[in-house]
């Protein structure tokens, strides 16, 4: 008999929500970053990038700072029983990481995934059935920029410990920050990590980690969408380039500047972009760790505890509300 899968799928990502949003995107010049893990392609594409030019996969010390991370957030949290919350799981390897931490201490636990893509939870899933029964696994669909309801998610009695890895450069802190801090309950738990930009000096520590973004494994994950939809890659030319964002914050952004006329056909309707257009596809901020603790601050959350990477380029924080 053919195993099934249980997958939750929220009202965000329903086909109606998914079709406004694309239209939205189409509209704006500015594209809902959810649509560049849509397919099953595209996911195959950010897995190999982020294989190739995370950090977390190439650099050892990087590694170890994680798995300190997880170690010492698993020895702060008392309870028995642990809910974590992955969201943004991609393809869960962190997740696990903290899981496999928090078996070692003892603890009984519940884990649900929390991704856009539904091929993303169920890499998550996978991974973490090494350390936990399928029962014990939800996977759940959710576009976090557009659900206004997340403090659903944390239905266990227990303490929930949410993680939030990688996620929070490709959000705007003003959208997402409430957002979380709204989920946590008093006893619950986040555990997050932001791309760093390393370093004293903050402009030359983002010219430093622009690689990263720029190089064709980005480029072909990007372009993905564009292709999809009809464009053509001699239609224009995909650009980074370093900007100031909200908040004094700087980002690595990524923009496709149209060398020549073309219409997009999208669900009935015509987007029609110049020569000389732009169209936003991807952004990443960059933190230090005082601008993420000033920035949770203003949002009633603290940090507890931090964990750096020799690098400078990525950093781990243990917070609680107020």
């Amino acid at each position: 008999m053919t195993a099934s899968v249980q997958v939750a799928i929220h009202a965000s990502q329903f086909p109606e929500s998914v079709r406004r949003d694309l239209r939205t995107s189409l509209r704006t010049r500015r594209v809902n970053h959810k649509f560049h893990y849509d397919s099953v392609k595209q996911t195959q594409k950010w897995l190999a990038l982020h294989e190739a030019h995370s950090p977390a996969r190439y650099d050892a010390d990087c590694r170890s700072t994680y798995d300190r991370a997880f170690a010492e957030a698993a020895a702060q949290i008392k309870s028995r029983q642990v809910q974590v919350i992955g969201l943004g799981c991609g393809g869960g390897q962190k997740d696990t990481g903290l899981i496999k931490a928090l078996r070692a201490r003892g603890k009984k636990i519940s884990y649900t995934p929390c991704d856009v893509s539904v091929a993303m939870v169920l890499v998550a899933r996978q991974a973490a059935r090494a350390w936990l029964p399928a029962k014990k696994c939800f996977p759940f669909v959710c576009d976090l920029a557009t659900a206004d309801d997340l403090q659903k998610l944390a239905v266990a009695r227990s303490p929930a410990l949410v993680t939030f890895f990688g996620m929070i450069p490709n959000f705007e802190p003003r959208q997402i920050l409430p957002k979380l801090a709204a989920l946590l309950r008093l006893d619950d738990f986040l555990l997050f990590s932001a791309n760093l930009a390393p370093g004293a000096d903050y402009a030359a520590g983002m010219k430093m980690i622009r690689p990263q973004y720029d190089n064709p494994l980005t480029r072909d994950w990007l372009m993905a969408f564009l292709l999809d939809l009809g464009v053509a890659r001699s239609d224009g030319e995909l650009r980074f380039t370093i900007e100031t964002g909200g908040l004094g914050l700087q980002r690595v952004m990524a923009r496709f500047h149209f060398r020549r006329a073309r219409q997009i056909k999208v669900d009935g309707g015509h987007f029609a972009f110049a020569c000389g257009e732009t169209m936003q596809l991807f952004f990443s901020y960059r933190y230090t760790p005082v601008r993420v603790a000033r920035l949770l601050a203003q949002h009633g959350l603290k940090v507890h505890r931090q964990w750096l990477a020799a690098s400078g380029e990525e950093g781990v924080f243990f917070c609680r509300r107020k």
